[in-house]
């Protein structure tokens, strides 16, 4: 039988609980909730245009709380404010779900907007 020296940690038994004050603590790196957030982007958009980049988040985490800014290129003519709120909602969401974190901000920056053809609609300059 071996003995524990003393001062040195014992570690626990399985099938004993360990107090919540000893337990370690898991981080996630702000880089991680920011690739979320992007994808979570995407999938509030949907299909972009051709020549769109894909959404771009940077994050910043304090105390299990995110801040979120998300740059995108959107088609045009659409409704610009209801595809950013379509954004800011899902990417609340999902960060919230998928890190457990709370989202208290996510901040949409439209970077372009790239004409799309629209059926019916004429296209190029009118007089």
């Amino acid at each position: 039988m071996t003995s524990v020296s003393e001062g040195a940690a014992e570690l626990p038994r399985p099938g004993i609980a360990v107090p919540p004050g000893e337990r370690g603590a898991t981080r996630i790196a702000d880089r991680v909730v920011a690739k979320i957030a992007s994808q979570a982007a995407r999938e509030a958009l949907g299909a972009l245009p051709p020549d769109a980049s894909p959404p771009h988040a940077s994050v910043v985490v304090h105390h299990d709380t995110a801040r979120v800014r998300v740059s995108l290129d959107l088609g045009y003519p659409s409704d610009v404010g209801r595809q950013c709120g379509s954004v800011r909602r899902h990417v609340t969401q999902r960060v919230s779900a998928l890190v457990g974190m709370e989202v208290h901000e996510v901040a949409v920056h439209v970077e372009r907007l790239h004409p799309v053809a629209v059926p019916g609609v004429a296209q190029g300059r009118t007089l």
